[in-house]
C-alpha cells in the first residue's frame, strides 16, 4: 500500500468525506488546508445528470467570474488588419493569421485561450485536430468567434471561464486561488454553478445537478450542500 504523505494526512483532519458542507463552511476548510508553497487553485467539480454522448444533453458555456480566476491567461487571436490591431490594443498575447496557423500546426501552442474573427474560421478550421482535443477551438456559442475582439480579449484576461461536460457527466473548472478572500471565492462558485444551471440542455431529465464538490490543488475534496449555492442562500 502506498504511504500517505504527512501533509495529506494533516489536510484531511477535520474533514468528513460523507458530509455535505454549506458553501461558507467548505470554502473556509479548503482555504485552511491549502498549505502548499504555491498559491493553490480552488477547483469545482459538478456531477450532472446528463449523458453527453447525446447531442441534446451536451452542456457547454462560458461564465465571467466576478472576481477573476487569479491566473495569468495567455490569449491568442486569429485576426487581420484593424481587428488584429484591436486585439493587440486589448492585451492579446499572440495575434496572427496564416502565420499563427503555421505555428500551431507545428506543435507550438503558447496560449491558454483562443479567439478568432468569423472571417478567419476557414483558416482556423484546419486546426480542429490540434485545438479541439484541448478544448481551445474558437466557438461562437462561448463568445470566442466574434467581431467584438476587444471585449472577448478583456473577458478572457479578466476571468472568463469556459466549461464543457466530460464523458462521465462531470463539469470542472478553477474558480479562484487560495489567496482570495472567502467572499470572493463564494461569489465565484455561485456564478459558476448558476451558469451551469442556466446551460441545462433540453434533453436533461430528472435531477440535473447530482453532486458538487470543491477542493484546492493539493487538498481534499469537500461535498457541497447544493441548497446553499443559490444567490439567495
Amino acid at each position: 500500500m502506498a504511504k500517505v504523505a504527512k501533509r495529506t494526512v494533516k489536510a484531511r483532519e477535520g474533514v468528513d468525506r460523507n458530509k455535505s458542507y454549506s458553501l461558507a463552511e467548505a470554502v473556509k476548510l479548503v482555504k485552511d488546508r491549502a498549505t502548499a508553497k504555491f498559491d493553490e487553485t480552488i477547483e469545482i467539480a459538478m456531477n450532472l445528470g446528463v449523458d453527453p454522448r447525446h447531442a441534446d444533453q451536451m452542456v457547454r458555456g462560458v461564465v465571467n467570474l466576478p472576481n477573476g480566476t487569479g491566473r495569468n491567461v495567455r490569449v491568442a487571436v486569429f485576426a487581420k488588419g484593424a481587428k488584429a490591431d484591436e486585439a493587440k490594443a486589448a492585451g492579446a498575447d499572440i495575434v496572427g493569421a496564416e502565420d499563427l496557423v503555421t505555428i500551431v500546426q507545428g506543435g507550438t501552442i503558447d496560449f491558454d485561450r483562443c479567439i478568432a474573427t468569423p472571417d478567419m474560421m476557414g483558416l482556423v478550421g484546419r486546426l480542429g485536430k490540434v485545438l479541439g482535443p484541448r478544448g481551445m477551438m474558437p466557438n461562437p456559442k462561448v463568445g470566442t468567434v466574434t467581431m467584438d475582439i476587444a471585449a472577448a480579449v478583456k473577458a478572457s484576461k479578466g476571468g472568463a471561464v469556459e466549461f464543457r461536460v466530460e464523458k462521465a457527466g462531470i463539469v470542472q473548472a478553477g474558480v479562484g486561488k487560495a489567496s482570495f478572500d472567502a467572499k470572493a471565492l463564494e461569489e465565484n462558485v455561485r456564478a459558476f454553478t448558476d451558469a451551469v444551471n442556466k446551460a441545462k440542455p433540453s434533453g436533461a431529465k430528472g435531477n440535473f445537478v447530482k453532486k458538487v464538490s470543491i477542493s484546492s490543488t493539493m487538498g481534499p475534496g469537500l461535498k457541497l450542500d447544493i441548497a446553499t449555492l443559490s444567490a439567495q442562500a
